[in-house]
């Protein structure tokens, strides 16, 4: 076998436009899909469907920046390096501990509901951990819960995954892409049969607040179509097979969502999705299709492993692009020997993260991975009109159309689903950006290649 390209001190270009596809659904499909459409349907009603439109609406317009940037600078750490070109390195910095909020969180707070899944297969067969080892401390009230055992486990087992490459982890994801999206074909397939279009009226109950609200919400469910990105480096040409990574499965995802939030409502009244997190499931049981309702259980669980898997890819390529700019200690960006990975930035984001999903309940940060990701989205659309002024000349094997039109509407949609997140998210927001100023003025400024003449 040939060995894989790479320049000494950098990362294996091993990926092709099909792994980023597949890279990308990987990181989309998982909670959003599984867990979210049930509080979805009870903030939008049936108009959910137009929820998740409005959502990929912005997701969509923030994609052509992002595909425009990382044509054009194809290397590691995602919006971070995009923002260090054209805004300069205190706004990279900032972006760049925005994105470890981002995709730490996002990681976390999927390992504890992949734990949920796990711990309901279990209990299935009649197995059953101790309690205290269910979850985290306060996780369930009146339970004497201590650690979650299954969220720290799957988050070990996929950073060892992922120290030894991203070819064999891309692998591993591609397989069980393939499986969760032929278990969300069969819910579509069997479900469609069992529709009652009356349980679609009235089909927009909230109005048009509802559905903005449910947008807001259900954004999350998009998150990691930007993941993809953060491949730059290890991609073997990245002009070509980065747009069509990003597009490709923003696209896929939202074809999925619309259709599969249609069936789902149309079967099930919304108001009967109070208090439920398998909402899916809920659905196929509803049509009495228990059988399907078990396949959904087990496409959940490794929807939810491919999340975890590209959100920890991410956060590590991240962490080492600052890492290689002075930003973070350089050990960060170490490469092991035989593998060619970010091995200790590996295990510290694999470790780090894992203890969080442990020991923290994380349903009160979860808005917070929305609106760190609604920020970066919307720096890196402002940033495709900054680097369209300042080098009109350089060479962007994919150009983001509309330009600055489409970049506006970027920003418009992800400030408007922003303002409609609560007032302690944008509270605790400013105080984690607030933190990460502190930081780069009393660390990482001083340290800079960039402040060191490089």
């Amino acid at each position: 076998m040939v060995a894989a390209s790479r320049k000494p001190g950098g990362l294996k270009k091993v990926l092709g436009p099909f792994d980023l596809v597949l890279m990308g659904i990987g990181a989309i499909v998982g909670t959003g899909i599984f867990v979210l459409t049930g509080t979805g349907a009870l903030t939008a009603g049936p108009a959910l469907t137009l929820s998740f439109i409005i959502a990929a609406m912005a997701c969509g317009f923030a994609a052509l920046c992002y595909a425009e940037f990382a044509s054009t600078v194809p290397v590691a750490g995602s919006i971070y390096t995009y923002s260090y070109a054209t805004l300069g390195e205190l706004v990279a910095w900032m972006i760049g501990w925005d994105l470890m909020l981002e995709y730490g969180l996002a990681a976390s707070a999927v390992a504890v509901g992949w734990s949920g899944y796990f711990q309901s297969l279990l209990a299935g067969f009649g197995l059953h951990l101790p309690t205290a080892l269910t979850g985290a401390p306060g996780a369930v009230p009146g339970v004497a819960t201590w650690f979650n055992l299954p969220a720290f486990a799957i988050m070990m087992v996929l950073t060892v995954m992922l120290s030894w490459g991203i070819r064999e982890s891309a692998r591993m994801n591609n397989i069980m892409v393939a499986i969760k999206v032929a278990v969300v074909l069969l819910f579509i397939v069997v479900g469609a049969g069992h529709v009652k279009p009356a349980n679609w009226q009235p089909f927009m109950p909230f109005g048009h607040t509802g559905v903005l609200s449910a947008a807001a919400l259900v954004f999350f469910a998009f998150i990691g179509f930007d993941a993809v990105t953060s491949a730059a480096e290890e991609v073997k040409r990245p002009e070509r097979d980065l747009p069509i990574g990003i597009i490709g499965s923003l696209a896929v995802c939202t074809i999925l969502y619309v259709i599969v939030s249609g069936i789902m409502t149309g079967i099930v009244p919304f108001k009967n999705f109070e208090g439920v997190d398998h909402p899916v499931s809920l659905a196929l049981k509803y049509a009495g299709e228990n059988w399907v309702a078990g396949f959904v259980d087990l496409g959940a669980i490794l929807g939810m492993t491919t999340v975890i898997l590209v959100m920890s890819y991410g956060q590590t390529r991240i962490i080492f692009a600052m890492s290689r700019d002075g930003l973070l200690p350089k050990r960060l960006s170490s490469l092991h020997p035989q593998h060619g990975t970010p091995y200790f930035a590996t295990w510290m984001v694999g470790i780090v993260f894992g203890l969080l999903a442990a020991l923290v309940p994380l349903n009160v940060l979860a808005e917070l991975i929305n609106i760190g990701t609604l920020a970066a989205f919307s720096l890196v659309s402002i940033a495709v009109i900054v680097l369209r002024k300042k080098r009109p000349d350089l060479h962007r094997a994919f150009r983001c159309p509309g330009v600055p039109v489409v970049p506006l509407l970027a920003v418009a949609f992800c400030l408007t689903l922003m303002a409609y997140l609560s007032w302690h998210t944008w509270l605790a927001f400013g105080i984690w950006l607030l933190i990460g100023l502190v930081i780069y003025f009393g660390y990482a400024r001083q340290r800079s290649l960039l402040n060191q003449g490089h």
